[in-house]
């Protein structure tokens, strides 16, 4: 079986970075350039989804659509509230109410599928969690393939037990969330290639990879490895078509302020790859596994940030090839990256 991300001109797929990253702009540059395009569908309802895949379709007949898959983890309600109590001064000075009743909710998850069931596309993703037998049956009955991010030798064998067409694989040095199903665990570092050859010993379905990526010859390496394509995020922030926020992009740029980055859960309570800045350097050591409590938590403060232009209470989402992204337009981004690579 050929899956749609091996059928692009370039081996690139345009990571669905949601929240807004991702914009109809930026998926339409990567199919322009030859690469991949996805719909980022996390933080939306399905009503909210669906212009954005019917925007997608009028760009593009090869495409995926990206779904957070719901993965509660119990909630330490004592940790919580002293997290919480931790946020309160920096609140109180910012003019910020928190959530400090923790909210739970599955990001619309089956609403969106039940809308993907009843409006195919060509291919879905889940991420913090692998898809349930019965949902890949669902979306496979409609001719869709269904792909699972897998962080792990474990989870991509279950994945595979349980029907998915193919796997992401993701490294740990990619930027924003890890898609582990298990966000307890700690997350080594450790090349993506190597996590890619040692899944391909394991699994046969075919994989994309990313996590570091920082330029074609990275690119080359995990294809080398075994991708059929490569995941780009952190290298498009900077294109003109991102909605990445204008203190996001300039600390992009800020060597000097920002010169690493870090796994944190101080922001969503879920581990993601970040610019390391002073909400992280305050507040990671107390910050617990709660997602998406924490993530509701935090998200007025990180709201006001962004409003004020205030880099350093941000979530500076970031993998470790940040230094590598550029301004400038995603379709040559993507061809500087892929073209020596055409299929």
């Amino acid at each position: 079986m050929t899956i749609a991300f091996e059928t692009t001109p370039l081996p690139i797929i345009g990571a669905p970075m949601a929240g807004g990253t991702t914009t109809p702009e930026l998926s339409a540059a990567v199919a322009a350039a030859g690469g991949f395009p996805f719909v980022a569908g996390g933080y939306l309802t399905a009503e909210a989804l669906a212009p954005l895949v019917e925007r997608m379709r009028e760009t593009s007949e090869t495409f995926g659509v990206n779904l957070f898959a719901p993965n509660p983890v119990p909630l330490d309600r004592a940790a919580f509230d002293r997290f919480a109590t931790a946020l309160e001064p920096l609140a109180a000075e910012h003019g910020v109410t928190l959530e400090t009743e923790p909210v739970d909710d599955d990001d619309h998850y089956d609403a969106k599928v039940d809308w993907l069931v009843a409006h195919p596309v060509p291919l879905v993703s889940m991420t913090f969690n692998l898809p349930t037998a019965e949902v890949v049956d669902r979306l496979h009955a409609v001719g869709t393939h269904v792909v699972a991010t897998v962080t792990t030798v474990g989870e991509a064998r279950e994945a595979a037990a349980r029907g998915v067409d193919a796997l992401i694989v993701q490294g740990p040095r990619a930027g924003g969330h890890s898609g582990t199903a298990d966000p307890t665990r700690e997350i080594e570092d450790r090349p993506t290639a190597d996590l890619v050859r040692e899944i391909l010993a394991e699994v046969d379905l075919p994989i994309a990879a990313g996590g570091g990526v920082d330029g074609a010859e990275a690119v080359g390496e995990l294809l080398d490895a075994g991708a059929s394509a490569v995941v780009v995020g952190t290298l498009l922030l900077l294109a003109d078509e991102a909605g990445t926020s204008a203190p996001h992009r300039a600390a992009l740029q800020d060597a000097e302020k920002y010169s690493e980055t870090g796994l944190t859960r101080a922001f969503t309570g879920r581990p993601a790859r970040a610019l390391v800045n002073d909400f992280v350097r305050e507040f990671d050591e107390v910050a617990l596994d709660a997602y998406p409590a924490v993530h509701h938590l935090t998200k007025g403060l990180r709201a006001e940030a962004k409003a004020s232009g205030d880099p350093n209470l941000l979530h500076l989402w970031a993998g470790t090839g940040h230094r590598w992204a550029v301004p400038g337009s995603a379709e040559t981004i993507v061809k500087q990256l892929g073209t020596r690579f055409a299929r």
